[in-house]
């Protein structure tokens, strides 16, 4: 029986300079290549991840005009639920 590998092997080049240095960093920190380049890579998408939310956060302040919070959700659900409900209402007793 052959085990399944868990894992995926990518192939990447860089510059020889980079490639000293990062092999090197790997050593002084007693870390293989595929795990200080897979730390490399948490820490970019978790910067990337960050910018994102940033964005999404600049883009919610120039879009609320009422102010609302979020201990305003639940009380605006409940309103909308209830226009929702009298206008269904409503249209029932327009067709009976």
């Amino acid at each position: 029986m052959t085990a399944t590998r868990r894992s995926r092997v990518f192939t990447i080049s860089m510059p020889p300079e980079m490639a000293a240095s990062a092999q090197a960093l790997a050593k002084q920190e007693n870390r293989t290549m595929s795990e200080l380049l897979r730390e490399a890579f948490r820490a970019y998408h978790a910067q990337r991840l960050g910018a994102i939310f940033e964005e999404i956060g600049r883009y919610a302040e120039t879009t609320n005009p009422n102010g609302y919070t979020e201990e305003d959700v639940p009380r605006l659900v409940k309103e909308v639920r209830a226009e929702m409900r009298a206008e269904r209402e409503a249209e029932s007793r327009k067709n009976a």
